[in-house]
């Protein structure tokens, strides 16, 4: 089918929007009609050129949710009209990491970054008679999609579609940075580093988990706001800002956990976290940085002689088929906020100014909403 979508051509450049071909779903591949999509800050790492890609042009776009209007041969546990997730890291359940319950590291991930389908290793999109790489094997910078049935995940029909796009990527991986990875307690002290769509929700995780004190450090004020009414305790607008009073706040122990979650990472990130983290404590890295950077700064003599642990995290730590639906019903119950999340909605023609808001701190998590318009 012909459609739309938001086309890179090249590191520096801007999305464009233009025509693509949208191949029928092969074996083990369904079609869905998305409803929405998160502008996610890893996709702008696609036009900085801090994620490397097989080649351009890319489709943006890995945090999607709608219906399934078509489905391939061989494909198990779905059907056309199920609501369904998109999933940035597929999950096979038969590989060794899933078998060990570990499908955010599923072997399928292998191949996110070349754009080849996980059933024949072809091409699904094209644009301007090239193949088009879709970001995370999903793509979902377009209104419509053709994937893999281990990238999706089935959800209940009465969850607003909108929303439920959140679970797919930002919500997911911060809650789980929290509640999985950092492994918050009952009355400890948690830090996090930068407030935005995975921020946010890393402070929804340790306020869930019963942290005694959320303390979030972010530039931007709204953020800072934000981030009061979504569990955290204290805010603080810079590192020099926030060490004193932490040291202060837990009479010298500082953070037990302490989560970076910064759009853009930097080499000097780790040894800030690790610097408000106390003894025997977990510094989890969650943000995403250029992968050409190689260099961290940390001091191995505390490190050592104060056992910190410093722990990478990808979704959270979590098994997507587990935890989405479980996170819906979290939202479902009352005790997970969404909706409060998604601060600026938009057209896919306006994908470039959702990503300069992103840039100038005006939002959480902007979402593309797509209409009928758009079919």
């Amino acid at each position: 089918m012909k459609t739309k979508g938001a086309i890179l051509w090249g590191v520096g450049e801007e999305w464009k929007i233009e025509e693509i071909e949208l191949g029928d779903p092969r074996a083990g591949e369904v079609q869905v009609q998305l409803a929405a999509s998160g502008l996610c800050h890893s996709d702008e790492h696609l036009v900085t050129g801090g994620t490397p890609v097989a080649s351009y042009p890319v489709i943006g776009g890995h945090e999607g949710s709608g219906i399934v209007t078509k489905v391939g041969p061989g494909v198990t546990g779905l059907k056309e009209g199920d609501h369904v997730v998109t999933a940035f890291i597929p999950a096979c359940g038969q590989c060794p990491p899933c078998s060990r319950g570990m499908q955010n590291l599923c072997d399928l991930g292998a191949n996110l970054l070349t754009g080849q389908a996980i059933s024949d290793g072809t091409y699904r999109i094209q644009a301007g008679g090239k193949d088009v790489v879709p970001m995370c094997l999903l793509g979902t910078f377009s209104p419509y999609i053709t994937v893999n049935q281990a990238s999706v995940v089935r959800i209940e029909p009465d969850i607003p579609l909108e929303v439920a796009a959140l679970v797919g990527c930002g919500v997911t991986t911060g809650w789980g940075s929290a509640t999985k990875v950092a492994d918050v307690r009952p009355g400890e002290n948690v830090v996090v580093m930068g407030a935005g769509g995975v921020g946010m929700n890393a402070v929804q995780g340790a306020a869930a988990a019963g942290a005694k004190r959320v303390m979030v450090i972010d530039p931007v004020a709204a953020k800072r706001e934000w981030a009061m009414d979504l569990g955290a305790t204290h805010t603080f607008a810079s590192m020099e800002e926030a060490a004193p009073a932490i040291n202060e706040l837990t009479w010298g122990r500082m953070a037990e956990k302490t989560i970076i979650t910064v759009g853009d990472i930097q080499g000097e990130d780790i040894a800030a976290a690790l610097s408000v983290t106390g003894k025997g404590g977990r510094a989890v890295v969650t943000g995403m940085g250029n992968y050409a950077n190689v260099d961290v700064k940390l001091s191995l003599f505390e490190l050592t002689l104060l056992q910190k642990d410093l722990q990478g995290a990808i979704f959270g730590g979590l098994a997507p088929r587990n935890a989405i639906p479980e996170l819906l019903s979290l939202y479902q119950e009352g005790q997970l906020k969404l909706d409060e999340l998604v601060t600026t909605r938009y057209k896919l023609e306006d994908v470039n100014q959702g990503y300069q808001d992103m840039r100038d701190g005006k939002n959480i998590r902007g979402m593309i909403v797509y209409t009928d318009a758009d079919r």
